[in-house]
């Protein structure tokens, strides 16, 4: 038998065996199907990527009002729809390293200011035109402008000039910021022609896919990019569908059935219970993304800090952990930072839930005892709805009257996120600190979500980025994560894993910090065996 077997293993490397034919000669040979399916991924990794076929995955985050301008995309669906058509300067895999897409190199002055990304040669859109410096430069002109509402706004907005210079595009800074090269990974930055000022929603880019048809909040479908710079190490599909599954029961049975081939937003709930199901396999990495509840500071009553802290410390993050996450991810300390983070200080007071500190606050604040409104919705993470009524249940010990309304997915990303002054919501992080802070709480940025505008925190931003002493910008950036701790509109209980799962057909997956289905990049760099 061990002879047949590997005769049958070597068949497959060589791409002269299928899946279901390896499966059902090593039942007959009695060998067990959980075997049998690791041996046959293992021949077919052996094997290498294979050309072809369709890539379905099934997204939470789809909405009736997505649009494919890369400045507004706020959910899921459209980020992966962008990263299939799109792609920005550079980006950061899943080790941390920094790796060019439309620019192939790029370096930076002594005192960090000014940064020169040589666009890479010969690279194509996908409707055959040259990718010149200038369609950067007209790109990021875009985002600067406060009418796109672009959510990169506040990564932008301290460049002082820019350039093109050949076949260089060149960037100066009002102030240093040794982290610049990783601002231009962020998904808004899509590089299109002409920065994309005559129809932002072309979605045309330099992408391993061209879209082909849009159903907003229902789908999306994708053909290779023939012009691809990259088609000999990836996009192995000849088409990539995303289909719109905003339901928990919905993506896992389209899994199952095999309508689809990934699914993003897998409940811990489920996971153990899915990872059992034959055919597929159940991947979880943990990172920077964090489930919140945030408060809008200078809105009624979230701008007393007494009841933003009554709030803080009416939260039971271990029970929250545990029951929703189901040990798929950590506590939160009412930061967007952890410990995934470089320079992180782990030496910040954790908050624990203490109902006594809760009303002593809460009496302080002075609020009136009418109902504190939280809003909250399937789609805001996994478990937010469950999230939020332990949220409820726990600041009821203490005496403060939190009231849940549920709202549905469907708009919730366009009108309750970001406008209404108290919401449930998710953030995948980012790579750096600086970006982190940088998209979500400086003044000016147009994702400042919980309207934290505090000078002194942005003179400490501006100055960790051009720090080049590490342990003179861990202190600030310290000083930062304390400040918003004590005082910022964040509720931040948990750090959550990125939990996905796939076909066991599906080969070269591998988990990404990033965020969901490798980063959004799984059609690009995975293959059917």
């Amino acid at each position: 038998m061990n002879e047949q077997l590997t005769y049958m293993t070597k068949q497959v490397t060589a791409g002269k065996l299928t899946r279901r034919e390896f499966m059902g000669k090593a039942a007959a040979l009695g060998v067990s199907a959980a075997m049998a399916s690791t041996m046959f991924a293992d021949a077919a990794r052996a094997a290498g990527p294979v050309k072809g076929g369709t890539f379905k995955m099934g997204v939470q985050g789809g909405e009736s009002t997505n649009t494919q301008d890369p400045a507004l995309y706020a959910s899921d669906v459209p980020i992966a729809g962008g990263f299939h058509w799109g792609e920005a300067l550079v980006e950061v895999d899943n080790k941390g390293n920094l790796n060019g897409l439309v620019a192939e190199s790029w370096e930076g002055s002594a005192d960090a200011k000014t940064w020169r990304f040589k666009i890479r040669e010969g690279i194509e859109f996908s409707n055959g035109k040259s990718v010149t410096a200038e369609d950067v430069v007209r790109t990021i002109e875009r985002h600067t402008n406060e009418d796109s509402k672009s959510g990169a706004l506040g990564i932008v907005q301290g460049i002082e000039s820019m350039k093109a210079d050949g076949d260089t595009f060149e960037l100066t800074l009002g102030s240093a910021n040794a982290d610049m090269p990783y601002l231009m990974a962020d998904y808004h930055l899509l590089i299109q022609p002409d920065g994309g000022f005559d129809n932002p929603n072309a979605a045309i880019g330099t992408g391993p896919y061209v879209l082909e048809s849009d159903e907003p909040g229902v789908r999306m479908q994708f053909i290779r990019n023939p012009n691809y710079w990259a088609l000999d190490q990836f996009a192995h599909y000849d088409e990539s569908e995303i289909l719109v599954l905003n339901d928990t029961t919905a993506r896992t049975a389209a899994l199952q059935s095999g309508q689809v081939d990934a699914i993003s937003r897998v409940e811990p709930k489920i996971a153990q219970l899915l990872a059992r199901a034959p055919n597929v396999n159940v991947n979880n990495v943990s990172g920077r993304g964090h489930y919140v509840f945030i408060m809008h500071i200078d809105t009624a009553p979230f701008d007393s800090n007494e009841l933003r802290l009554a709030l803080k410390y009416a939260i039971n993050r271990e029970e929250m952990v545990d029951k929703i996450l189901r040990g798929y991810g950590g506590i939160g300390n009412d930061i967007p930072i952890n410990a995934a983070y470089p320079l992180f200080d782990d030496t910040i007071p954790q908050r624990a839930f203490d109902v006594d500190k809760a009303k002593e606050h809460y009496a302080k604040s002075g609020h009136d005892g009418s109902p504190i409104i939280l809003r909250t919705a399937d789609g805001a993470f996994p478990g937010a709805v469950d999230a939020a009524a332990l949220f409820q249940q726990s600041a009821q010990a203490a005496g403060i009257p939190l009231e849940i309304e549920r709202e549905p997915n469907d708009g919730y990303w366009s009108e309750v996120w970001n406008v209404e002054p108290f919401c449930a919501s998710y953030w995948s992080g980012r790579p750096v600190q600086d970006q982190m802070y940088t998209t979500a709480y400086l003044s000016t940025a147009d994702w400042n979500d919980t309207r934290w505008k505090r000078p002194e925190f942005d003179e400490m931003m501006i100055a960790a980025r051009g720090e080049v002493d590490e342990a003179k910008r861990k202190e600030i950036y310290s000083k930062m994560g304390r400040l918003l701790n004590e005082e910022g509109g964040l509720i931040c209980p948990m750090f959550n894993d990125f939990i996905d799962a796939t076909s066991t057909a599906v080969q070269g997956y591998e988990g990404d910090p990033n965020g969901e289905l490798m980063y959004w990049k799984a059609p690009k760099k995975t293959w059917k065996a």
